[in-house]
C-alpha cells in the first residue's frame, strides 16, 4: 500500500513557475513508476510526465520543453518544476505510483493549479 500527499499547487501569472511536490509513504517506493497526471473541468484525467525506477522520463506533449519531472528516492518524493505557465495549463493535479501494467497503482488527493492574469 502507497500513500501519496500532493503539494505545492496555487495562482500564478501566465509566462510564471511552480514546483509540485509528491510525499510517498507505505511502499518500497523506490520499484514504482511514478507520474503527474491533470484533470481541467469537463476534461478527462491526462498525463504530464512519468518516470521509472531508473529514471527514465515521458512527457506529454503539452508540457514538453517547459515541464521537467524528477524523484528522490532516498526521500520518498517526486517532483515537477512547471514554467512558462499558459492557462490552458489550469487543472487539478495527480500524484500516481504504479507497477508494470498497472496491475498495481495509488493516486493522491491532487492539488489545484490555477493560471491567470
Amino acid at each position: 500500500q502507497v500513500q501519496l500527499v500532493e503539494s505545492g499547487g496555487g495562482l500564478v501569472q501566465p509566462g510564471g513557475s511552480l514546483r509540485l511536490s509528491c510525499a510517498a509513504s507505505g511502499s518500497t517506493f523506490s520499484v514504482y513508476t511514478m507520474g503527474w497526471y491533470r484533470q481541467a473541468p469537463g476534461n478527462q484525467r491526462e498525463l504530464v510526465a512519468s518516470i521509472t525506477s531508473g529514471s527514465s522520463t515521458n512527457y506529454a506533449d503539452s508540457g514538453k520543453g517547459r515541464f521537467t519531472i524528477s524523484r528522490d528516492n532516498a526521500k520518498n518524493m517526486m517532483y515537477l518544476q512547471m514554467n512558462s505557465l499558459k492557462p490552458e495549463d489550469t487543472a487539478v493535479y495527480y500524484c500516481n505510483a504504479r507497477k508494470a501494467f498497472w496491475i498495481t497503482t495509488y493516486w493522491g488527493q491532487g492539488t489545484q493549479v490555477t493560471v491567470s492574469p
